[in-house]
């Protein structure tokens, strides 16, 4: 369900917009998606976790905040970011 500290590395390297750069918001929605992603793939073996299911709608609404103040901040990083992540469409 969660994702490894290599994959979370990765994923840092690959989303920060400086070096050292760990809160940014494309670094905090890469990460989100990476463990929503995790999430809807064990809902599909474990249709009743209801407990786990709460956490899951929980990190949507908040990369759904986070992706709002990017795109009010810069659309193009925003449409970058989603393309990227293959998020929407």
């Amino acid at each position: 369900m969660s994702i490894t500290a290599e994959h979370k590395q990765e994923l840092i390297k690959k989303f920060a917009t400086k070096p050292g750069d760990t809160g940014s918001p494309e670094v905090q929605v890469a990460i989100l998606t990476a463990r929503i992603n995790g999430l809807t793939d064990h809902f599909k073996a474990n249709k009743k976790d209801n407990h786990s299911r709460r956490g899951l709608l929980t990190m949507v609404a908040t990369r759904r905040k986070l992706l709002d103040y990017v795109k009010g901040k810069d659309e193009a990083r925003y449409t970058k970011l989603i393309t990227e992540l293959g998020i929407r469409r």
